[in-house]
């Protein structure tokens, strides 16, 4: 059986979540402005939950008989999303978040489920299908907290 697409594809996801992991932090520590209280807590359960899909998505790749990146050199190489590089506002910043959770939406179902499906791997697309929720609620989230701006 050959996974190395199905692997290659979740280290992509894997490099993607530690992008968002230190981003979350970086958003975490930086945010200013009238709503800081609220979305300094919000940040800090997102990159949370972040890292316990991390230790997740790396755990899978072994399982499939592949090896999980681990250093950061690999993970900025391999991400498709940007490091946060600049000291945002909170508009931006929660639009950069309905952006970035938007295009690993996007990945997993156009190309995550398809490699795991393939390969009639159900636990990978369990896992896949567990993110893509969480993902969304993150999106539905950001746009009902921006809808009162």
């Amino acid at each position: 059986m050959d996974n190395q697409k199905l692997i290659n594809f979740l280290n992509q996801l894997l490099s993607n979540y530690f992008v968002m992991y230190v981003k979350l932090h970086r958003y975490h520590w930086f945010i200013q402005g009238k709503h800081f209280f609220q979305l300094h807590n919000v940040f800090e359960e997102m990159y949370t939950t972040i890292a316990e899909d991390l230790d997740d998505i790396a755990e899978r790749v072994l399982m499939i008989d592949g090896k999980p990146l681990a250093t950061m050199t690999k993970y900025i190489k391999e991400a498709t999303l940007e490091e946060a590089t600049a000291d945002d506002t909170e508009d931006e910043i929660t639009a950069k978040l309905i952006e970035d959770y938007q295009q690993l939406i996007t990945e997993i179902k156009e190309e995550g489920i398809p490699y795991a499906s393939e390969r009639h791997d159900e636990p990978t697309l369990d896992l896949l299908i567990s993110l893509q929720g969480k993902l969304e609620k993150y999106v539905w989230m950001m746009h009902a907290y921006r809808a009162y701006e």
